[in-house]
Order: C-alpha cells, then sequence, then structure tokens
C-alpha cells in the first residue's frame, strides 16, 4: 500500500448527491476528491425531476446545460385511475414561475449523471473512478478516509478533514455501522422497463408524468424520454407483485399492464427495449446523519418511496446543502457533529413532510382527490409538497388530511453522533 493521499474533502460515490456538495465545495477553493465505484456513463432509474430541483441545480451552474440539453421537458403531472379515467394535467406553471421553477426535466440518468460528474470537474473537484472504497478509516473515534482498491488492484489509503458518504441506497457508511433503519410500512417493490415509439401526449403534455392506478394501492410510472423512449414501470406491495407465484419481472409487468387501460394502450403502438428491472423500492433511514469526521448524504442519509419522484431533489439538495456546511466547518474549524445540526434537521423535517403525503397516497381511504373536494384551499399545499418545495409549516394540510387517515409520527432519524 502507498503512503496515503491528503485531500480536504473526500465524496464517496459520484451521483447527483456527491457532485453536488463537490461543485459547491471546489467553487469555495477546498481541495476535493469524489471516489466513484463504476466508470461512466452507467445506468441509473430515477428520471424525472420534480419543479424543486430548479434551486439546487440553479446554485451549481447546472441550469443553462439543462436548458440547452435535449431532455424532455416537463410542465405537469397527471393521474390517471385503473379504468383509464385522466386528471386534468396539473400544471407546475398555475402556481410558479414559467421560465424557472415550472419547467422540470425528464432525463436519461446516464447522461444526466455525466453531465454532473463534469460539472464538478469544471469547478475544480477530482473524480476518480474505477474505485471501489473499502472501509472506514479512523483516528480514534474519528473517521479520517477511506482504504479503497482500483479496478487494477491498486490499494491506497485517502485521508482527508471530512469525508462525504453519497453511495446512494447502497448506504456504505449505516450499513458498515448498522445504524440503518427500514420503514415498516413502506416496503414496496418495482418492476420496469423502457419502450420507444409508445403513445404520447400532444404538445405541451408530451413530457407530462403520469402516475397510473393499479389494484392494491400499487402505481405505474409513465415518464417519456427524448429519442422517442419511455421509462414504464409498476410499484406495489411484493406479495401483491407475485401473487399466484409469479416471480419472472418480465411476466409480472406484463400482467399489470393488463390492470390499467390507459398504460394498455399507451404502450399498444411501442416496442419495448432493454431488460426487466426488478427491486425492492423500501424506504429506511439512518439513526445518525454524521458523526466525528462524516456526514450522510442524499439516499445515505434516508430513501424514501419513489412515488413522487422525490428522490433527485432531494439528492440535489442534500448535497448543496452539506457542501455549504463542510464549507463552513472546514472555515471555522468546527466539523463536529453538532454543527452539521440544522443541516440534519432540514433534511429530516422535508423528508417528513413528503413522508406524510407518501403514507397518504397508499391508504385506501384517502385520495387527493376527496380531499380537495373537501378542502379546495388545500390544493395550493399539497402541489407545494408534491413540487418538492418541502420545507415549510403544512401542519394546516395534516390537520386536515388526518380526516382521512391516520398519518404516522416523524421518524427520529439523523441526530448527530458526538461520539462515533
Amino acid at each position: 500500500m502507498t503512503a496515503p493521499l491528503q485531500t480536504d474533502v473526500l465524496i464517496i460515490g459520484a451521483g447527483p448527491s456527491g457532485c453536488s456538495a463537490a461543485a459547491v465545495l471546489a467553487e469555495k477553493g477546498h481541495r476535493v476528491l469524489i471516489l466513484e465505484r463504476e466508470r461512466f456513463p452507467r445506468y441509473r432509474v430515477g428520471e424525472s425531476l420534480i419543479p424543486f430541483t430548479y434551486q439546487p441545480l440553479e446554485r451549481i451552474g447546472m441550469i443553462p446545460k439543462m436548458k440547452s440539453s435535449h431532455f424532455m421537458k416537463k410542465y405537469s403531472v397527471c393521474f390517471v385511475q385503473a379504468d383509464g379515467r385522466a386528471s386534468d394535467p396539473f400544471y407546475f406553471f398555475n402556481r410558479y414561475d414559467r421560465d424557472t421553477v415550472a419547467q422540470s426535466w425528464q432525463v436519461l440518468r446516464s447522461e444526466f449523471d455525466v453531465m454532473m460528474r463534469d460539472n464538478a470537474i469544471e469547478k475544480g473537484a477530482e473524480v476518480r473512478e474505477g474505485v471501489t472504497v473499502k472501509d472506514l478509516v479512523y483516528d480514534g473515534d474519528r473517521v479520517a478516509g477511506v482504504s479503497a482498491v482500483t479496478s487494477d488492484g491498486e490499494v491506497f489509503e485517502l485521508r482527508a478533514a471530512m469525508t462525504l458518504d453519497c453511495t446512494g441506497k447502497e448506504a456504505f457508511a449505516s450499513n458498515r455501522r448498522a445504524w440503518r433503519v427500514g420503514d415498516p410500512y413502506l416496503n414496496k417493490v418495482a418492476v420496469w422497463t423502457y419502450y420507444e415509439g409508445a403513445k404520447r401526449e400532444p404538445g405541451i403534455d408530451e413530457g407530462a408524468t403520469t402516475v397510473a392506478f393499479v389494484p392494491e394501492k400499487g402505481w405505474f410510472w409513465y415518464i417519456p424520454q427524448h429519442d422517442n423512449r419511455v421509462s414504464v414501470g409498476v410499484v406495489a406491495e411484493g406479495k401483491y407483485l407475485t401473487r399466484d407465484g409469479v416471480k419472472d419481472p418480465k411476466a409480472i409487468f406484463e400482467r399489470e399492464i393488463g390492470n390499467n387501460s390507459w398504460i394498455a394502450d399507451h404502450l399498444a403502438c411501442g416496442q419495448q427495449v432493454g431488460e426487466h428491472y426488478l427491486t425492492s423500492e423500501y424506504s429506511r433511514h439512518s439513526k445518525y446523519g454524521a458523526a466525528p469526521g462524516l456526514l450522510l448524504v442524499g439516499d445515505a442519509f434516508a430513501f424514501l418511496d419513489p412515488v413522487f419522484s422525490s428522490g433527485v431533489m432531494l439528492a440535489l439538495k442534500s448535497g448543496v446543502m452539506a457542501g455549504d456546511y463542510v464549507h463552513e466547518g472546514l472555515v471555522s474549524g468546527d466539523l463536529s457533529p453538532s454543527h452539521f445540526n440544522g443541516y440534519s434537521q432540514g433534511l429530516r423535517e422535508g423528508i417528513e413532510n413528503m413522508r406524510k403525503l407518501v403514507y397518504a397516497f397508499y391508504d385506501p381511504n384517502f385520495s387527493f382527490r376527496d380531499l380537495i373536494k373537501r378542502y379546495p384551499e388545500m390544493a395550493g399545499e399539497v402541489t407545494d409538497c408534491l413540487s418538492g418545495d418541502v420545507n415549510r409549516d403544512f401542519s394546516e394540510l395534516w390537520t386536515k388530511i388526518s380526516e382521512f387517515v391516520e398519518l404516522p409520527e416523524d421518524l427520529p432519524y439523523g441526530a448527530p453522533l458526538e461520539a462515533a
């Protein structure tokens, strides 16, 4: 093993959270190194950006690049009943500025993540791909860096004043330190694939995200992308999707197509391409958000059910927040876990607000239509939360929704760990 390398900030993972944190920190003049196990471009699901991704993308200089990209523009969301009856589109520009927040994108993650990586490099960060982090390295109780190995078998250590875990659902640090806790209710399975030539809506609705329901509170996503491709998947309880002993992803997917006439109609003229993917989309969180020398960011902090496409927004938002807090800590010399209280609390607050809406969505006694019919003034509150404006006081909304369903208590995750 060679002598340990040294940097100011080490980031594990070059996804949206890691690259947004790197962009903020490198632009402020800190030495930042990202270690990424895979080589780009690489596949990821999670293609639909909700409106409030705009602010973190703007902060790191990505908006001009997004506007000049060929990604499909997204202006709305539509909900479809199992019998094919579609709601009117929920247009973001009815509430937000049409030239900024109200226009989002449907991205191909392999391309979007390369853009994010290149943006971080332009800001001054260094990225090393094909490097697998094997373990955290400690100096007493403090995380002092990592041990890693390259694809060529070179083993090395990297030391840093601060290490950011941006490993996504892998949750590298929380898994190794037994911090990972599942959500007892949000334990779903997703099966998805891609189609070419499938039906799209006309005009401004061409890039709309559609959520189409199937029995047992399951749902399809339908996300039009560029190059005439559509991402389409079904999410439900595992016991529902694997009923009658069916476990093959392709068989599950093709059976569920018949449970929503809108999906069946829109896919009928298309051609399925590529694999059928299956994953357990279980929600989980980390008991702790920060320990001496370590900060958890994005999905490594918490992963929430994907029904409202909040994942990339939360990754970007947490990355920018983490970058600001780490910068302040480096400047002041205070990188103690308590320094990151505001980061963890702010991130937790936003996730918990979105989590309450997810719980309501899956409850058979609740529908947004019934809520808005009884309380029309709540339409804007629901739109704001679904759009990603999650760090607000939604207490009135929760009071109204509680007339239909029992909402969960906030989970006490993300507290700082003063002694590892």
